[in-house]
């Protein structure tokens, strides 16, 4: 089992930045593959971000390139999420998911464990 807690959602300026933080605990929350996702209203669970269990690999969403960072502190088994130059179309709820070490994978489906979300508005 892994449990996951998200933090430091809240409601910022267009074009600012914003850093999402994933606490994981657990028994085997050092090998798993840890990836970031997001729902606005009425729209379906995106993928927005994942990085591999060593940190080694990561992947983003194409509105997210360019803009978002994901890092990994195995240390302190947290998970990062920095947001730059946000906009409104980024304002939804933002969960962290995990999934076994095979692979970064994009679909909801493919995650095991999740949080329980924080909310991200960005104002215009």
């Amino acid at each position: 089992q892994v449990q996951l807690a998200e933090s430091g959602g809240g409601l910022v300026q267009a074009g600012e930045s914003l850093q999402l933080s994933c606490a994981a605990s657990g028994r085997t929350v050092s090998s798993v593959t840890l990836a970031w996702f997001r729902q606005a209203p009425g729209k379906e669970r995106e993928f927005v971000a994942g990085i591999s269990w060593s940190g080694g690999r990561t992947a983003y969403a194409d509105s997210a390139t360019g803009r978002f960072t994901i890092s990994r502190d195995s240390s302190k088994n947290t998970v990062y999420l920095h947001m730059s130059s946000l906009n409104s179309d980024d304002t939804a709820v933002y969960y962290c998911a995990a999934r076994p070490p095979l692979g970064l994978r994009t679909q909801p489906t493919e995650y095991d464990f999740w949080g329980q979300g924080t909310q991200v508005t960005v104002s215009s």
